[in-house]
């Protein structure tokens, strides 16, 4: 029997390596003082030719101070829902070296309403965030003309 002649070595393996950098000054980052200030930051940072048009979700990173880290999109959708990957949450948390985290969606519908899919999404990711040591501090709603605060609706 012939035997397969492979060119690796054994236990020789990629090294991940994590890095942290950041371009703004954190005297010069805003600070989160109001789910209303939280949701103003995540309009000015969002596409407005998509926000009535195709759902996105984004996760805010937080300092413990609660000055905003940085914005990041964790998936695009279609018009009615956007898939959530949460290891793609946790890991962008956690990379960032987030204390906080604020969740926030749009609703291309215009409708303010949160729906079953979105408080069974919170509160999982409320739960892991347990785990990381991290405080899950509001998931905003965004529309063309308003915003809903789960924190506000004592979703949280």
């Amino acid at each position: 029997m012939e035997t397969l002649n492979t060119n690796f070595q054994e236990n020789v393996v990629a090294e991940i390596k994590l890095s942290y950098s950041h371009k703004i000054k954190p005297s010069l980052r805003p600070k989160i003082k109001c789910s209303q200030h939280a949701s103003e930051i995540l309009r000015e940072n969002w596409d407005k030719d998509s926000l009535g048009f195709v759902e996105e979700f984004k996760v805010m990173l937080v300092s413990r101070c609660n000055q905003v880290i940085g914005i990041c999109k964790i998936g695009i959708g279609g018009t009615t829902c956007v898939t959530v990957d949460l290891k793609l949450v946790f890991a962008t948390a956690i990379k960032g070296n987030a204390s906080s985290i604020i969740l926030a969606h749009n609703h291309p519908s215009g409708n303010l309403s949160s729906s079953e899919q979105d408080r069974r999404l919170t509160q999982k990711i409320k739960e892991g965030c347990k785990i990381f040591d991290i405080t899950l501090l509001d998931h905003i709603i965004l529309t063309e003309e308003a915003y809903y605060s789960f924190a506000d609706e004592g979703l949280l």
